[in-house]
């Protein structure tokens, strides 16, 4: 059986800050304390697929320069994917249709969630995004990809209003909680000793369902819609061709497939980013 097993860092154990998991830098003092966290949380995980089977397991470091989890520590025999490249398949690139499985570890619910720990899409420049008309986060558009592919997703962790993010997005879906968010940067914390038991038992048990939940598929053609928060960012993103500004804020396309439609939401990100440095 082969699994792919996605880790983003902000629903990992323990962590409450970008200071602790923004990036390798002077401005997060903690980062490698989020660093052994996230390689933890992903371990008891790739535990939990081997205990109910899996004989292949494929990581893909999701998180900012994608080159957090600590490779050595890793539990052996897996295989990594790391870093930025040509991918075009932003969170679950490596993936295709010879996986049986997808898991998401670490995942936070989408921008604006109510007491979501670190609430954000893709970046903190997204109000909203949605995906045929539907509201929709990290979650959303990483289970699209595996989806498209055919993949179920069987297992989340992330804290407690990510799990009932994920819960609602893919029916049957077995979540481990790591926290209980009481603010955006803020949260009562489960201790490790409790959350790799229970990541290891949401895999397991995710795994085993595994015949029981249906991959997620959006309808194609796929519309794609994106509020940002600053204008210059739209600015941007309205020169793209294959999109039109609806408002100051808001930029909006219709694509052909999904997978295409979710290479334009990260072309849109990564676009809005050099608005922001162009106001200089």
């Amino acid at each position: 059986m082969k699994v792919y097993i996605s880790a983003d860092i902000e629903g990992i154990t323990g962590l409450v800050s970008w200071s602790q998991c923004s990036r390798p830098d002077g401005k997060s003092f903690d980062y490698g304390f989020a660093r052994r966290m996230i390689t933890h949380d992903v371990n008891a995980a790739i535990r939990g697929v081997r205990a109910a089977g899996a004989t292949e397991i494929v990581i893909k470091d999701s998180h900012g320069n994608s080159k957090n989890l600590l490779i050595e520590d890793l539990e052996p025999g897996i295989q990594l994917v790391s870093g930025h490249g040509s991918g075009t398949d932003g969170m679950m690139m490596g993936i295709d249709e010879s996986f049986d499985a997808g898991l998401l570890v670490g995942y936070h619910g989408m921008a604006g969630t109510l007491q979501g720990i670190m609430e954000h899409t893709i970046s903190g420049g997204v109000h909203r995004l949605w995906i045929n008309d539907v509201l929709t986060g990290e979650m959303g558009l990483s289970a699209g990809v595996a989806g498209r592919f055919g993949v179920p997703l069987v297992m989340a962790s992330s804290d407690e209003a990510g799990c009932s993010e994920a819960a609602e997005l893919v029916p049957g879906i077995v979540t481990a909680t790591t926290k209980f968010g009481l603010g955006r940067f803020m949260g009562r914390l489960l201790h490790p000793s409790e959350t790799g038991p229970a990541i290891e038992r949401a895999a397991e048990n995710g795994i085993k369902k595994l015949g029981s939940i249906k991959p997620k598929v959006y309808a194609e053609p796929t519309h794609v819609k994106i509020e940002f928060n600053r204008t210059e960012m739209t600015d941007m993103c309205a020169k793209l061709i294959s999109v039109s500004r609806v408002d100051a804020y808001t930029v909006e396309g219709t694509y052909s497939s999904y997978l295409e439609a979710h290479k334009v939401v990260w072309n849109l990100l990564a676009l809005s980013g050099v608005g922001v440095e162009n106001q200089w």
